[in-house]
Protein backbone atom coordinates (compact mmCIF):
# COMPACT_ATOMS: atom_id res chain seq x y z
CA UNK A 1 0.00 0.00 0.00
CA UNK A 2 1.28 3.36 -0.81
CA UNK A 3 2.55 5.48 1.48
CA UNK A 4 1.66 3.70 4.44
CA UNK A 5 3.41 4.53 7.29
CA UNK A 6 5.97 2.23 9.63
CA UNK A 7 7.70 1.86 12.31
CA UNK A 8 10.67 3.66 12.62
CA UNK A 9 14.13 2.32 13.40
CA UNK A 10 16.45 4.39 11.48
CA UNK A 11 16.96 8.23 11.59
CA UNK A 12 14.77 11.22 12.74
CA UNK A 13 11.14 10.69 12.92
CA UNK A 14 9.03 12.19 9.92
CA UNK A 15 5.25 11.90 11.35
CA UNK A 16 4.45 11.43 7.15
CA UNK A 17 6.13 8.33 7.13
CA UNK A 18 6.19 6.76 10.46
CA UNK A 19 4.12 6.06 13.32
CA UNK A 20 6.01 8.16 16.58
CA UNK A 21 4.90 10.29 19.60
CA UNK A 22 5.16 13.62 18.77
CA UNK A 23 9.11 14.70 20.10
CA UNK A 24 8.43 17.75 21.63
CA UNK A 25 5.65 15.82 23.56
CA UNK A 26 8.44 13.94 25.51
CA UNK A 27 10.11 16.69 26.79
CA UNK A 28 9.21 19.45 29.27
CA UNK A 29 8.94 21.67 27.03
CA UNK A 30 9.18 24.38 29.32
CA UNK A 31 12.78 22.60 31.00
CA UNK A 32 14.07 23.31 27.41
CA UNK A 33 12.33 26.91 26.48
CA UNK A 34 13.20 28.68 29.88
CA UNK A 35 17.33 28.05 29.43
CA UNK A 36 16.60 29.46 25.75
CA UNK A 37 14.92 32.46 26.94
CA UNK A 38 17.53 33.13 29.67
CA UNK A 39 20.18 32.97 27.48
CA UNK A 40 21.98 30.30 28.71
CA UNK A 41 23.82 27.10 27.07
CA UNK A 42 22.90 23.65 28.07
CA UNK A 43 22.85 20.31 27.51
CA UNK A 44 20.49 17.52 26.47
CA UNK A 45 21.95 14.17 26.32
CA UNK A 46 19.95 10.31 26.14
CA UNK A 47 21.23 6.96 24.84
CA UNK A 48 21.76 6.08 21.37
CA UNK A 49 18.47 6.15 18.96
CA UNK A 50 15.99 6.98 21.75
CA UNK A 51 14.91 10.33 19.94
CA UNK A 52 17.47 13.20 20.65
CA UNK A 53 17.71 14.49 16.94
CA UNK A 54 14.01 14.14 16.40
CA UNK A 55 13.39 16.44 19.45
CA UNK A 56 15.69 18.75 18.36
CA UNK A 57 14.57 19.15 14.84
CA UNK A 58 11.38 19.58 16.38
CA UNK A 59 12.54 22.20 18.81
CA UNK A 60 14.36 23.65 16.07
CA UNK A 61 11.04 24.24 13.76
CA UNK A 62 9.14 25.51 17.03
CA UNK A 63 11.54 28.25 17.79
CA UNK A 64 11.65 29.36 14.16
CA UNK A 65 7.82 29.06 13.71
CA UNK A 66 7.74 32.23 16.34
CA UNK A 67 5.32 30.11 18.88
CA UNK A 68 7.83 30.30 21.33
CA UNK A 69 9.67 33.90 20.48
CA UNK A 70 11.24 35.48 17.87
CA UNK A 71 14.26 33.35 17.33
CA UNK A 72 16.70 31.96 14.37
CA UNK A 73 17.15 28.64 15.49
CA UNK A 74 19.78 26.51 13.51
CA UNK A 75 20.57 22.65 14.29
CA UNK A 76 23.43 21.70 13.40
CA UNK A 77 25.10 18.21 13.83
CA UNK A 78 28.57 18.07 14.35
CA UNK A 79 29.47 14.99 13.70
CA UNK A 80 30.76 15.56 10.13
CA UNK A 81 34.03 17.05 12.47
CA UNK A 82 34.52 13.15 13.69
CA UNK A 83 36.73 12.12 10.50
CA UNK A 84 39.13 15.37 11.41
CA UNK A 85 40.00 13.67 14.87
CA UNK A 86 42.73 15.66 16.42
CA UNK A 87 43.66 17.78 13.10
CA UNK A 88 41.40 20.74 14.43
CA UNK A 89 41.58 22.42 10.45
CA UNK A 90 39.79 19.85 9.07
CA UNK A 91 37.32 18.88 11.46
CA UNK A 92 36.69 22.65 11.94
CA UNK A 93 36.21 22.91 7.99
CA UNK A 94 33.64 20.44 8.12
CA UNK A 95 31.91 21.87 11.06
CA UNK A 96 31.61 25.38 9.95
CA UNK A 97 30.72 24.06 6.13
CA UNK A 98 27.76 22.03 7.89
CA UNK A 99 26.54 25.50 10.08
CA UNK A 100 26.47 27.12 6.83
CA UNK A 101 24.53 24.55 4.78
CA UNK A 102 22.14 24.28 7.64
CA UNK A 103 21.66 28.01 7.75
CA UNK A 104 21.25 27.71 4.03
CA UNK A 105 18.06 25.82 4.22
CA UNK A 106 16.50 28.28 6.32
CA UNK A 107 17.11 31.24 3.84
CA UNK A 108 19.61 32.21 5.41
CA UNK A 109 22.81 32.33 3.68
CA UNK A 110 25.60 35.01 5.88
CA UNK A 111 27.45 32.17 6.97
CA UNK A 112 28.07 30.65 4.02
CA UNK A 113 29.76 33.67 2.39
CA UNK A 114 31.96 34.27 5.37
CA UNK A 115 33.62 31.33 6.92
CA UNK A 116 36.03 30.22 4.55
CA UNK A 117 37.73 33.70 5.06
CA UNK A 118 36.89 33.75 8.59
CA UNK A 119 38.97 29.93 8.85
CA UNK A 120 41.77 31.65 6.34
CA UNK A 121 41.71 34.69 9.02
CA UNK A 122 41.30 33.62 12.83
CA UNK A 123 42.93 29.87 12.32
CA UNK A 124 41.04 26.60 13.26
CA UNK A 125 41.35 27.55 16.99
CA UNK A 126 39.65 30.75 16.48
CA UNK A 127 36.91 30.58 13.82
CA UNK A 128 34.26 29.12 15.01
CA UNK A 129 34.19 31.70 17.73
CA UNK A 130 34.50 34.36 15.32
CA UNK A 131 31.89 32.89 12.75
CA UNK A 132 29.38 32.75 14.95
CA UNK A 133 29.96 36.58 16.41
CA UNK A 134 29.79 37.93 13.09
CA UNK A 135 26.46 36.13 11.95
CA UNK A 136 24.99 36.72 15.78
CA UNK A 137 25.57 40.50 14.37
CA UNK A 138 24.25 39.96 11.24
CA UNK A 139 21.25 38.25 12.36
CA UNK A 140 18.26 40.54 13.25
CA UNK A 141 16.52 37.29 15.42
CA UNK A 142 18.46 35.83 18.80
CA UNK A 143 20.55 33.07 17.38
CA UNK A 144 19.99 29.22 18.86
CA UNK A 145 22.52 26.49 18.18
CA UNK A 146 21.18 23.29 18.78
CA UNK A 147 24.95 21.35 17.99
CA UNK A 148 23.88 17.49 17.59
CA UNK A 149 26.24 14.84 18.67
CA UNK A 150 29.01 16.52 20.16
CA UNK A 151 30.43 14.04 21.53
CA UNK A 152 31.51 11.94 18.55
CA UNK A 153 34.31 14.52 18.73
CA UNK A 154 37.67 13.92 20.23
CA UNK A 155 40.62 14.93 21.68
CA UNK A 156 41.81 18.58 20.37
CA UNK A 157 39.15 19.27 18.46
CA UNK A 158 36.28 18.72 21.40
CA UNK A 159 38.57 20.78 23.20
CA UNK A 160 39.00 23.84 20.57
CA UNK A 161 34.73 23.49 20.18
CA UNK A 162 33.95 23.88 23.28
CA UNK A 163 36.26 26.56 23.99
CA UNK A 164 35.60 28.85 21.19
CA UNK A 165 31.77 28.52 22.49
CA UNK A 166 33.02 29.51 25.89
CA UNK A 167 35.14 32.24 24.79
CA UNK A 168 32.01 33.87 23.25
CA UNK A 169 29.75 33.48 26.17
CA UNK A 170 30.26 36.94 27.56
CA UNK A 171 29.03 38.97 24.12
CA UNK A 172 25.55 37.23 23.83
CA UNK A 173 23.01 37.65 22.73
CA UNK A 174 24.03 40.77 20.46
CA UNK A 175 27.35 39.51 19.60
CA UNK A 176 27.22 35.39 20.12
CA UNK A 177 24.36 32.60 20.23
CA UNK A 178 21.90 33.43 22.47
CA UNK A 179 21.24 30.48 23.50
CA UNK A 180 23.41 26.96 22.60
CA UNK A 181 22.31 23.38 23.11
CA UNK A 182 24.48 20.46 23.10
CA UNK A 183 23.31 16.63 22.45
CA UNK A 184 25.15 13.74 22.35
CA UNK A 185 25.09 10.33 24.73
CA UNK A 186 26.57 12.05 27.79
CA UNK A 187 26.33 14.62 30.15
CA UNK A 188 29.40 17.15 28.59
CA UNK A 189 31.01 17.32 32.42
CA UNK A 190 31.59 13.34 31.81
CA UNK A 191 33.74 13.70 28.92
CA UNK A 192 37.46 12.74 29.58
CA UNK A 193 39.67 14.25 26.66
CA UNK A 194 42.77 12.94 25.83
CA UNK A 195 43.67 15.84 23.73
CA UNK A 196 47.44 15.46 22.06
CA UNK A 197 48.05 19.89 22.76
CA UNK A 198 47.60 19.21 26.73
CA UNK A 199 49.90 17.55 29.38
CA UNK A 200 47.27 16.44 31.40
CA UNK A 201 43.54 14.84 30.87
CA UNK A 202 40.91 17.98 30.32
CA UNK A 203 37.40 17.39 31.74
CA UNK A 204 34.29 18.18 30.18
CA UNK A 205 33.69 20.29 32.62
CA UNK A 206 36.88 22.66 32.49
CA UNK A 207 36.63 23.23 28.81
CA UNK A 208 32.66 24.49 29.15
CA UNK A 209 32.00 25.90 32.53
CA UNK A 210 29.37 27.82 31.21
CA UNK A 211 26.51 24.86 30.90
CA UNK A 212 23.79 25.96 33.19
CA UNK A 213 21.96 22.80 33.35
CA UNK A 214 22.01 19.03 31.90
CA UNK A 215 18.57 17.77 30.37
CA UNK A 216 18.22 14.15 29.66
CA UNK A 217 15.50 12.39 27.10
CA UNK A 218 13.51 9.65 28.79
CA UNK A 219 12.20 6.49 27.33
CA UNK A 220 8.18 5.82 26.08
CA UNK A 221 6.31 5.47 29.27
CA UNK A 222 3.73 2.92 29.00
CA UNK A 223 0.77 5.11 27.26
CA UNK A 224 3.33 5.97 24.66
CA UNK A 225 4.12 2.68 23.92
CA UNK A 226 0.44 2.02 23.60
CA UNK A 227 -0.68 5.48 21.52
CA UNK A 228 2.40 3.89 18.77
CA UNK A 229 0.81 0.27 18.14
CA UNK A 230 -2.71 2.10 18.29
CA UNK A 231 -1.41 4.61 15.44
CA UNK A 232 -0.72 1.03 13.61
CA UNK A 233 -4.39 -0.60 14.64
CA UNK A 234 -5.95 2.73 13.50
CA UNK A 235 -4.28 3.06 9.85
CA UNK A 236 -4.52 -0.90 9.04
CA UNK A 237 -7.21 -2.02 11.05
CA UNK A 238 -4.79 -4.83 12.99
CA UNK A 239 -4.29 -4.65 16.47
CA UNK A 240 -1.92 -5.55 19.17
CA UNK A 241 -3.43 -8.02 21.66
CA UNK A 242 -3.68 -6.41 25.27
CA UNK A 243 -1.21 -8.92 26.49
CA UNK A 244 1.04 -7.89 23.34
CA UNK A 245 1.26 -4.48 24.66
CA UNK A 246 1.76 -5.28 28.11
CA UNK A 247 4.38 -7.73 26.88
CA UNK A 248 5.70 -5.00 24.54
CA UNK A 249 6.34 -2.55 27.36
CA UNK A 250 7.89 -4.70 29.74
CA UNK A 251 10.55 -6.50 27.61
CA UNK A 252 11.84 -2.88 26.41
CA UNK A 253 10.99 -0.84 29.40
CA UNK A 254 9.69 1.76 26.53
CA UNK A 255 13.53 1.88 25.00
CA UNK A 256 12.46 3.52 21.41
CA UNK A 257 14.41 1.54 19.54
CA UNK A 258 13.71 -1.18 21.03
CA UNK A 259 9.80 -0.68 20.77
CA UNK A 260 9.83 0.32 17.19
CA UNK A 261 12.46 -2.80 16.30
CA UNK A 262 10.02 -5.41 17.83
CA UNK A 263 6.81 -3.98 16.37
CA UNK A 264 8.31 -3.56 12.65
CA UNK A 265 9.61 -7.51 13.46
CA UNK A 266 6.30 -8.59 14.26
CA UNK A 267 4.11 -6.01 11.91
CA UNK A 268 6.21 -5.99 8.32
CA UNK A 269 9.25 -8.83 8.37
CA UNK A 270 7.31 -11.48 9.81
CA UNK A 271 5.11 -13.11 6.84
CA UNK A 272 2.26 -14.00 9.16
CA UNK A 273 2.49 -10.13 11.05
CA UNK A 274 2.30 -8.48 7.27
CA UNK A 275 -1.58 -10.44 7.07
CA UNK A 276 -3.65 -7.56 8.57
CA UNK A 277 -5.97 -9.94 9.49
CA UNK A 278 -4.17 -11.59 12.29
CA UNK A 279 -3.79 -9.79 15.07
CA UNK A 280 -0.26 -9.45 16.90
CA UNK A 281 0.45 -11.65 19.90
CA UNK A 282 2.67 -12.18 22.87
CA UNK A 283 4.10 -15.08 21.25
CA UNK A 284 4.71 -12.91 17.85
CA UNK A 285 6.63 -10.46 19.67
CA UNK A 286 8.76 -13.23 21.69
CA UNK A 287 9.48 -14.50 18.02
CA UNK A 288 10.47 -10.80 16.76
CA UNK A 289 12.45 -10.88 19.63
CA UNK A 290 14.52 -13.29 19.38
CA UNK A 291 15.04 -12.44 15.72
CA UNK A 292 16.36 -9.54 16.43
CA UNK A 293 18.86 -10.45 18.96
CA UNK A 294 20.18 -13.48 16.75
CA UNK A 295 20.37 -11.00 13.65
CA UNK A 296 22.58 -8.64 16.05
CA UNK A 297 21.05 -5.57 14.23
CA UNK A 298 23.19 -2.27 14.34
CA UNK A 299 21.39 -0.62 17.75
CA UNK A 300 22.13 -4.15 19.53
CA UNK A 301 25.51 -4.43 18.04
CA UNK A 302 27.04 -0.76 19.00
CA UNK A 303 25.53 -1.53 22.56
CA UNK A 304 27.38 -4.53 23.08
CA UNK A 305 30.50 -3.18 21.23
CA UNK A 306 30.57 -1.07 24.59
CA UNK A 307 31.83 -4.41 26.49
CA UNK A 308 34.91 -4.18 25.13
CA UNK A 309 35.31 -1.04 27.60
CA UNK A 310 36.13 -2.07 30.93
CA UNK A 311 34.33 0.64 32.84
CA UNK A 312 31.35 -1.13 31.40
CA UNK A 313 32.69 -4.09 32.31
CA UNK A 314 33.46 -3.73 35.64
CA UNK A 315 29.32 -2.45 36.22
CA UNK A 316 27.66 -5.04 34.07
CA UNK A 317 29.25 -8.47 34.73
CA UNK A 318 28.50 -8.16 38.64
CA UNK A 319 24.61 -8.13 38.06
CA UNK A 320 24.92 -10.70 35.47
CA UNK A 321 26.49 -12.78 37.91
CA UNK A 322 25.24 -11.95 40.65
CA UNK A 323 27.78 -10.75 42.49
CA UNK A 324 27.98 -8.39 45.38
CA UNK A 325 31.46 -6.90 45.01
CA UNK A 326 31.31 -3.49 43.83
CA UNK A 327 34.65 -2.64 41.37
CA UNK A 328 33.14 0.08 39.84
CA UNK A 329 33.28 4.08 40.57
CA UNK A 330 29.92 6.48 40.56
CA UNK A 331 31.76 7.78 37.07
CA UNK A 332 32.06 4.05 35.65
CA UNK A 333 28.49 3.44 36.96
CA UNK A 334 26.95 7.22 35.56
CA UNK A 335 28.69 6.27 31.85
CA UNK A 336 26.60 2.51 31.85
CA UNK A 337 23.41 4.09 32.74
CA UNK A 338 24.55 7.58 30.11
CA UNK A 339 24.97 4.20 27.52
CA UNK A 340 21.45 3.02 28.25
CA UNK A 341 22.93 -0.24 29.18
CA UNK A 342 22.17 0.21 33.25
CA UNK A 343 18.57 1.02 34.31
CA UNK A 344 18.24 4.94 35.70
CA UNK A 345 16.74 4.05 38.91
CA UNK A 346 17.54 1.65 41.77
CA UNK A 347 17.80 -1.07 42.32
CA UNK A 348 20.64 -1.92 40.32
CA UNK A 349 20.22 -3.54 37.22
CA UNK A 350 20.08 -3.81 33.66
CA UNK A 351 17.77 -1.67 31.62
CA UNK A 352 15.57 -3.59 30.21
CA UNK A 353 15.32 -7.61 29.56
CA UNK A 354 15.85 -7.72 26.09
CA UNK A 355 19.27 -6.13 26.58
CA UNK A 356 19.92 -8.97 30.01
CA UNK A 357 19.59 -11.47 27.39
CA UNK A 358 21.57 -9.59 24.66
CA UNK A 359 24.42 -8.82 26.73
CA UNK A 360 25.35 -12.37 28.13
CA UNK A 361 24.84 -13.91 24.81
CA UNK A 362 27.51 -11.27 23.25
CA UNK A 363 29.88 -11.74 26.03
CA UNK A 364 29.49 -15.67 25.58
CA UNK A 365 29.50 -15.07 21.53
CA UNK A 366 33.01 -16.62 20.72
CA UNK A 367 32.40 -19.80 23.58
CA UNK A 368 29.17 -20.44 21.67
CA UNK A 369 30.62 -20.24 17.87
CA UNK A 370 33.27 -22.38 18.84
CA UNK A 371 31.24 -25.20 20.36
CA UNK A 372 30.88 -28.37 18.29
CA UNK A 373 27.85 -30.45 19.36
CA UNK A 374 25.87 -33.20 18.38
CA UNK A 375 22.48 -32.76 18.59
CA UNK A 376 21.15 -36.45 18.19
CA UNK A 377 21.87 -37.54 21.40
CA UNK A 378 18.59 -35.06 22.77
CA UNK A 379 16.51 -34.31 19.28
CA UNK A 380 13.93 -36.51 18.40
CA UNK A 381 13.19 -38.19 14.89
CA UNK A 382 10.15 -34.56 14.70
CA UNK A 383 13.20 -32.43 15.60
CA UNK A 384 11.79 -31.63 19.47
CA UNK A 385 13.37 -32.20 22.53
CA UNK A 386 14.01 -36.17 23.74
CA UNK A 387 12.93 -35.32 27.74
CA UNK A 388 13.88 -39.07 28.42
CA UNK A 389 17.48 -38.75 26.82
CA UNK A 390 18.28 -35.54 27.94
CA UNK A 391 17.86 -36.54 31.81
CA UNK A 392 19.57 -40.04 31.43
CA UNK A 393 22.12 -38.19 29.92
CA UNK A 394 22.80 -35.56 32.47
CA UNK A 395 22.04 -38.35 34.90
CA UNK A 396 25.44 -39.87 33.42
CA UNK A 397 27.63 -37.05 33.47
CA UNK A 398 25.95 -35.78 37.18
CA UNK A 399 27.49 -39.40 38.17
CA UNK A 400 30.58 -39.08 36.97
CA UNK A 401 31.50 -35.51 37.45
CA UNK A 402 29.02 -34.63 40.67
CA UNK A 403 32.46 -34.51 42.93
CA UNK A 404 33.09 -30.97 41.32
Amino acid sequence: MAGMRFFNTSGPVVAADHYCVPPLARLELEEILTPVRQKRYFVLHAPRQTGKTSALLALRDLLNGGAAGDYRCVYANVEVGQAGREDVGRAMRAILDELADRARSLGDEYLDGVWPDILVKSGPDGALRAALARWSEATPAPLVLLLDEIDSLVGDTLVSVLRQLRAGYDRRPEGFPQSVVLSGVRDVRDYRIRASSEKELVTGGSAFNIKAESLRLGDFCAEDVRALVAQHAGETGQAFTPEAVDLLHEQTRGQPWLVNALCYEACFRSEAGRDRGHPITADALRAAQEALILRRDTHLDQLTDKLEEDRVRRVVEPLLSGGEKQTFSDRDLEYARDLGLVAREDPLRIANPIYAEVVPRELTYAVQAGLVEDVAWYVDTDGGLDLGKLLAAFQAFFREHSEH
